[in-house]
């Protein structure tokens, strides 16, 4: 089958196309001012900024305080407004993983479920789905008494509060605390949690917190510290490194000279009596070995003692070493 020719404009457009990727650019995604104080939750690539805005980014409450009994809780927070590389969001929700969920589940428990929507006093409408577990199984009249203390516990509280102070307490355990204590009088409870929530409604913003230009500065001040750390730390290795390599030259160093000094003590035993060796030049000198009847090397075999009785038999000094000794009885 043959292939189909381009066209010529086709061809063209094919040369003008561009690389989309080189036209885009990080983003920096941070949560949203109060009670989260703009922190830097996560990186995204956009070519423009009406791609940015309304994306959903999602994280582990672990991942954001690091509590690791908050591994199961996901966070949700959406995209809304971007200011230079920032990209500003808003807190839409929270769940809890399904199978952390199932696990809370068991055989002989009863299970409760509600969905509750309230509004803030700023405004933001919420819905919440709270989930119940009793120790045992319990009649259909106990369930609808505890769902309907549930739902007039969250109503009255998100009634008083506005929106910042609701997430603190939901995701904090506050208000699951506050749920428990008011139902443990209807029936006794295993598990009391809000396994999800969503924003369906923005309200009023409140202006509370740092501002964006103040957090940049905390975080250039952090890094610049962080930098300072890293640098100390270096030196101080590298110091501590050229001592140890110091002390390891000097050790050897001595080692050294402690193992030349050996082999020069030799030397000098040897060559003392080397000088002394010409006999055809001065035979007088010979005559004590003569006379004792044993050369410098037959001296030398022999143990220190043995020396020492002999130079005291030919009346020399005892003292110093065999080399010393022979050196006297050769006189």
């Amino acid at each position: 089958m043959a292939t189909k020719k381009m066209s010529a404009k086709a061809r063209a457009a094919a040369r003008k196309q561009r690389d989309k990727w080189k036209n885009k650019r990080w983003y920096t995604i941070r949560a949203p001012r109060h009670p989260w104080n703009f922190r830097r939750i996560g990186e995204t690539l956009g070519e423009t900024d009406e791609q940015i805005i309304g994306r959903v980014y999602e994280m582990t409450q672990q991942e954001f305080s690091g509590d690791f009994t908050k591994m199961h809780v996901i966070l949700r927070f959406k995209v809304t407004e971007t200011v230079g590389q920032d990209a500003l969001t808003t807190f839409v929700g929270h769940s809890h993983q399904s199978d952390h969920t199932r696990r809370q589940i068991r055989r002989y428990r009863g299970k409760i479920d509600d969905v509750v929507d309230v509004v803030t006093t700023d405004g933001f409408l919420i819905r919440m789905k709270p989930l119940i577990i009793t120790e045992r199984r319990c009649q259909t009249s106990v369930k609808q008494a505890i769902r309907s203390k549930t739902a007039e516990l969250i109503r009255g509280f998100a009634s008083k509060s506005n929106y910042s102070k609701v997430q603190e307490t939901m995701l904090n355990g506050d208000l699951e605390s506050e749920i428990r204590n008011a139902v443990k009088a209807i029936y006794p409870c295993k598990n009391v949690v809000i396994r999800k929530s969503q924003l369906l409604q923005s309200g009023v913003v409140t202006e509370k917190g740092p501002t964006l230009d103040e957090i940049h500065a905390e975080e250039e001040r952090q890094d610049a510290e962080l930098k300072a750390k890293k640098a100390a730390a270096i030196e101080s290795e590298t110091e501590e490194d050229d001592q140890s390599n110091l002390l390891a030259a000097a050790e050897a160093m001595e080692s050294i000279a402690e193992k030349e000094e050996a082999p020069a003590e030799e030397a000098s035993v040897e060559e003392a009596p080397a000088e002394e060796e010409p006999a055809e030049e001065a035979p007088a000198e010979e005559a004590p070995a003569e006379e004792s009847g044993a050369t410098e090397a037959e001296l030398m075999k022999l143990k220190k003692d043995e020396l020492v009785e002999k130079a005291k038999e030919a009346g020399v000094a005892t003292s110093g070493t065999k080399a010393d000794i022979v050196a006297r009885l050769l006189e």
